[in-house]
């Protein structure tokens, strides 16, 4: 099947009128020009690789779009499935979180953690989309390391990232905002959220941390999954967890932290909202700004995979446009250890995107080894379909 006219987004370069043709789910060849009689015609369409999203919480949404409505959880598998095909994510890593101490712990308990994993498992021969699993691994969470070293020896889990929500540090080190935070999302008192979060503080004196975290890694590391610090905030933070094995870094707080990651060697991942944005929700380092100074590597879909397209345009602002789709394809899949996918070259999967360029960027349609996952009708006539 030849896809023809697309204004083609290569590894290293952009060409017009380009054509690709695709066999057996893997592209078998790509020349500069139009071809007659292709299955697809482009009218100069922009085709990129599908994103691969390392990090989604969205699993957690539509499990419970309402804290005291939640859902089935195939049901809402099925339907995020859908809704990323929609925004050109081909390969999504569910970021599932064991943390029932946080603000989102009626779907972040051992229970229902477990159940999404061992879904997704399930589920994941009969998706639109190549879906894998993201176990985050709170270490203060003790309870929870032997239900996750189960599923890790089950095979259940492709990626691990190490969190510490640890007030005073990382994402919360403004101590008294986070008080404020917690006394305003779960309506409770200045007081009874201060007395959470010193109890919290407290916990992470317990000497069995360690020892446990270590453990994790190294089960992590004996299956060959990537593994991931999660909102390092200082270059020391970034040498720690270096030296533990982690090769990305996820949501660096601060430019120091980058630039240490970026100087060992490790990928360093932001969201794509913080890029379409130009700032961290959190107020912490931008996205854009550490695209600037070369020190952003992958962009995930974190909270919103709409993101990814607006994203990768306000990063080709600073950069190039095929070095900002790079960070959703081709480096975010290195990073995970795969290798079949995220670039349009001859012998990757045929995993592809194809936007209309403008004011808005618009997807109209979305490849998965080479079949249509998403359409919104207008890149095709019917025919097309069946060629």
């Amino acid at each position: 099947m030849w896809l023809s006219n697309f204004t083609l987004v290569l590894p290293d370069e952009i060409v017009s009128h380009g054509s690709v043709r695709v066999e057996d789910g893997v592209i078998a060849e790509i020349r500069p020009e139009p071809v007659a009689n292709a299955a697809i015609e482009g009218g100069g369409r922009l085709l990129m690789p599908g994103f691969v999203d390392l990090h989604g919480d969205m699993v957690e949404r539509e499990i419970a779009p309402r804290p005291n409505a939640p859902m089935p959880i195939d049901f809402s598998i099925h339907e995020l499935d859908k809704k990323l095909a929609a925004a050109g994510v081909t390969t999504a890593f569910a970021a599932v979180s064991f943390a029932t101490e946080s603000v989102y712990g009626h779907v972040r308990s051992l229970e229902t953690t477990s159940a999404v994993i061992e879904s997704i498992s399930r589920l994941k021969n009969n998706l639109l989309i190549d879906h894998r699993v993201h176990a985050r691994y709170e270490i203060t969470n003790l309870g929870a390391a032997p239900t996750l070293e189960k599923l890790l020896d089950a095979g259940h889990v492709d990626m691990v990232s190490l969190t510490d929500h640890t007030p005073g540090q990382g994402q919360y080190n403004n101590i008294e905002s986070y008080i404020l935070s917690i006394a305003e999302r779960r309506a409770i008192s200045e007081e009874m959220a201060a007395e959470m979060v010193a109890k919290r503080i407290e916990m992470r004196n317990n000497p069995d941390i360690e020892i446990k975290l270590k453990q994790i890694v190294d089960l992590a590391l004996k299956h060959k999954l990537s593994l991931a610090s999660h909102d390092d905030d200082s270059a020391e933070k970034v040498a720690q967890m270096h030296d533990l094995g982690v090769t990305i870094s996820e949501f660096p707080v601060t430019l120091p932290a980058a630039e240490e990651a970026r100087r060992r060697g490790l990928w360093t991942l932001m969201g794509a909202p913080n890029a379409l944005r130009g700032q961290s929700m959190s107020g912490n380092l931008s996205a854009l700004d550490a695209a600037a100074a070369g020190l952003l590597t992958v962009i995930a879909a974190d909270y919103h995979p709409a993101a990814f397209v607006p994203g990768i345009f306000k990063i080709a602002e600073r950069t190039s446009l095929p070095h900002a789709v790079a960070m959703a394809t081709r480096n975010a899949a290195r990073s995970a250890g795969l290798m079949d996918r995220g670039e349009i070259a001859v012998g990757q999967q045929a995993d592809l995107v194809v936007i209309e360029d403008g004011d808005v960027h618009r997807i109209r349609a979305t490849f998965r080894k080479g079949l249509f996952v998403y359409s919104d009708g207008t890149l095709h006539q019917p025919r097309a379909l069946a060629a």
